[in-house]
């Protein structure tokens, strides 16, 4: 099996070094500092499940890769629709794009049976730019659990959890999906294969949406935010928006807001991926995450006017941002 990581930061770098630990031929697409070192030494993974080192092939051209079996999606949302061009050289008939993101993915709509089926997501496919890039029956949806940073150009440190769910759209226990779930198992990680991943989408979902644009809009950790008793009452009512927008498309999660709350207050003072971007200057992965709520809250009549609020002032403050500077 030839799998393709494109996108190897912190995630992506981890879970290659996982399945080039299991036999598998990996090709990471790196660039920088980060290829160089991998190049050089490998990369480095500082675990509490034990550290090890895995030395897969990395470059920066995916053209000398060329077609392979899976390509491992590592790339922030607001980068899908351009890569195209990256990913063209990897693909053979039946290649699969496991995306590991964050919030509703592309391919939300595809593959379910209703009112829906097939609609197009616009704010997380603004134009179908996404679906022309990473068509939609390619993908294999993936939903991360595990925490890794990077600590160094190619030292990855992992910080918790190994399990990574994955899931057809269209909810089959299909054989690609239960090749590459095997595939990670004996590389040390849980890969289990869903058959309604996007119940699980929505349960991480309820974090994400309310603390990533808080620490962005505070600059405060995740455990400020709970402490502190007017973000932590916003939280919930986010939550509870969010819950309210997962039930009108269908989708029960059967997670408490306190147990979720508890959960974050436990990761202590840690910053968020969303606000982490805010400190480098970088675009806010925001849109799947919150305005694409905002959508599917449209699209079903969910009165959302706190997830709306938030959303405003989010983008204004994402509008701010000048990569260039």
């Amino acid at each position: 099996m030839r799998v393709a990581v494109l996108g190897a930061g912190a995630i992506g770098a981890y879970v290659g070094a996982c399945l080039q630990r299991a036999g598998v031929d990996v090709h990471l697409i790196a660039r920088g500092a980060h290829l160089d070192a991998i190049r050089q030494a490998g990369v480095q993974v500082s675990s509490p499940r034990g550290d090890f080192v895995a030395h897969p092939n990395a470059t920066d051209r995916p053209e000398e890769v060329g077609p392979v079996d899976h390509i491992f999606l590592g790339l922030k949302a607001n980068q899908y629709a351009s890569a195209g061009p990256m990913v063209q050289p990897m693909l053979h008939d039946t290649t699969t794009i496991i995306a590991a993101q964050n919030g509703i993915p592309w391919w939300y709509f595809h593959g379910v049976p209703g009112e829906f089926e097939g609609r197009r997501v616009e704010t997380v496919d603004p134009g179908g730019a996404v679906s022309a890039a990473l068509p939609t029956w390619r993908a294999i949806g993936c939903v991360v659990y595990a925490a890794t940073e990077i600590a160094a150009p190619g030292h990855i440190r992992h910080l918790e959890g190994t399990r990574l769910s994955i899931g057809e759209p269209d909810g089959s226990q299909s054989d690609r999906c239960m090749e590459f779930a095997e595939a990670m198992v004996a590389g040390g990680l849980k890969c289990p294969v869903e058959p309604d991943l996007r119940h699980d989408i929505w349960v991480k979902l309820m974090g994400n949406i309310a603390f990533n644009p808080i620490s962005a809009l505070t600059r405060a950790s995740m455990l400020a935010i709970c402490q502190n008793a007017g973000t932590r009452a916003l939280v919930v009512d986010m939550m509870q928006e969010t819950l309210a927008v997962a039930r009108s498309l269908g989708v029960h999660p059967q997670v408490s807001i306190e147990r979720r709350l508890n959960g974050a207050e436990r990761a202590g003072d840690h910053k968020t991926s969303t606000l982490q971007d805010l400190e480098k200057g970088k675009p806010l992965e925001l849109d799947a995450i919150l305005s694409a709520v905002v959508e599917l809250a449209d699209l079903t009549g969910t009165e959302i006017p706190v997830l709306r609020a938030v959303d405003s002032l989010a983008d204004l403050l994402n509008a701010g941002i000048d990569p260039a500077a």
